[in-house]
């Protein structure tokens, strides 16, 4: 490796020149980057193309793009930026926005295409409206099967979701709701007697603590401790969402579920959008690809996402719809798992048993699969891993099978995780929105590799 660094820098090294020290290797669309290091302080990134370096087989390859060196101050002003992204997002959600009317698109006010569970209505009734006004999330997060189940909400904002999910995991359950602005956290905990009250619990069962979501460890949570994280659009707004995804699978016990809603883009957002306080601060700036999500997970580690409800995002500022240039946005929600490293690699066919609370008769585990009970259905091996190794495998029979279920996870193009489509399909928009999508390919573009649902919304409250 320090033989093929050391040539890259043959005509270009600093003075003095010393070792490099590989850190990294990373793979960003079709470069590789290695991020090497040299005393005392100096940072090299090199971009090599990787169609032309397979084309040389390693001999007269040459770089992408020119090296580009960081000193120490440089790097201090890359950790500076990652602190003012979060300075700008604490500032906007802790003290300028008071109701979710307050922003600039639709997210929070998208119209549900998963309905929640009699359970989950009837414990979002209890909530304080106080609560309830501060909500800008743009999904819905509540799994099946909560009772007695150890919870973390990534970014808790005024603590809707994490009292909802109170009320579900029982007084044997226990949420943790996680935010970095001191005025939520603050605002959270002055109703955690009034929850504790109406849910009739002789203690309280939530727990708010400040701090970053990359950072878990500092705020006390432990590694392999719980058993589902939830999000609520809030990926969207972190600087460093590879790290966010890294300390969830950490925290997850094996088996344990990351269901999250976030808000999507139909195509990489470009560097200079990202940049822009006011889109990073609406979550459009650091929207995911949707794409991406689904690289970003598996090298994490999880299992391949699921997508279970979507629906269009509407800009109502004429002056954002400007800067993103045709750039649309969707919320989605997913679900993945942390599956043991010595899962069982066949498929099975598995029996519903109907035993989930509020879904006697029909679990709808994703978009795409949905389970009637008594009624065997043939899944492949990573459906298999995940209800053996989850807490729904007692609520399956689940019998091993020699021929392997077709996997929409190897589908052409992951069209059936595209929250797009999804939305289309359903027909699920915003209210503000009236629109008419026309047939598309995968990405939203012409007609190509699938196709879109011809849709119109005319969306009421």
């Amino acid at each position: 490796m320090n033989s093929m660094l050391g040539a890259v820098f043959r005509n270009r090294r600093p003075a003095p020149f010393y070792p490099l020290r590989f850190l990294c290797k990373l793979y960003v669309r079709n470069s590789i980057v290695f991020c090497t290091y040299q005393p005392p302080q100096i940072l090299f990134l090199i971009y090599i193309d990787i169609q032309q370096l397979h084309k040389s087989r390693g001999k007269n390859w040459r770089l992408q793009s020119t090296v580009c060196v960081f000193c120490s101050s440089e790097l201090n002003a890359v950790n500076d930026m990652a602190s003012q992204v979060h300075k700008n997002v604490q500032e906007y959600y802790g003290s300028r926005l008071e109701t979710s009317e307050d922003l600039q698109t639709s997210a929070s006010c998208t119209m549900p295409a998963r309905p929640m569970s009699k359970s989950a209505l009837d414990a979002l009734k209890l909530v304080h409206p106080e609560v309830s006004k501060r909500y800008f999330g743009c999904g819905i997060v509540v799994p099946e099967k909560l009772t007695g189940c150890k919870v973390l909400d990534l970014g808790s904002g005024s603590g809707r979701d994490c009292y909802i999910l109170s009320r579900l995991v029982g007084k044997s359950g226990h949420v943790i709701g996680i935010d970095m602005t001191e005025e939520l956290i603050s605002a959270s905990r002055k109703y955690i007697k009034y929850h504790q009250e109406a849910f009739g619990y002789e203690e309280p069962n939530t727990t708010f603590v400040q701090g970053y979501l990359e950072r878990l460890g500092e705020a006390g949570i432990q590694s392999d401790s719980l058993d589902v994280v939830v999000s609520n659009c809030v990926m969207c707004l972190c600087p460093d969402k590879k790290a966010v995804m890294k300390e969830a699978y950490r925290v997850l016990k094996e088996g344990g579920e990351f269901y999250f809603s976030d808000m999507y883009a139909d195509k990489v957002v470009p560097e200079h959008l990202k940049e822009d306080p006011v889109l990073w601060r609406e979550g459009m700036g650091g929207a995911l690809y949707w794409r991406d999500l689904i690289a970003l997970v598996h090298d994490i580690g999880f299992s391949t996402p699921r997508l279970l409800a979507a629906s269009h995002i509407a800009v109502h500022n004429a002056e954002l719809l400007r800067k993103t240039d045709g750039i649309r946005y969707a919320s989605g929600t997913y679900r993945f798992f942390k599956l043991p490293k010595s899962s069982v690699t066949v498929g099975a066919e598995v029996t519903y048993k109907g035993t989930v609370p509020d879904h006697s008769d029909q679990l709808d585990f994703d978009a795409s699969h949905s389970f009637q009970r008594d009624v065997p259905l043939p899944v492949d091996a990573e459906a298999a891993a995940v209800l053996r190794s989850s807490r729904y495998s007692t609520d399956f029979l689940i019998q091993d099978s020699e021929s392997q279920a077709t996997s929409q996870d190897h589908a052409p193009q992951y069209c059936h995780l595209n929250p797009f489509l999804l939305a289309d399909k359903l027909g699920s928009s915003i209210r503000q929105c009236s629109k008419t999508e026309e047939k598309a390919g995968c990405d939203g573009a012409p007609p190509g590799g699938c196709e879109a649902t011809n849709s119109t919304s005319s969306c009421g409250k």
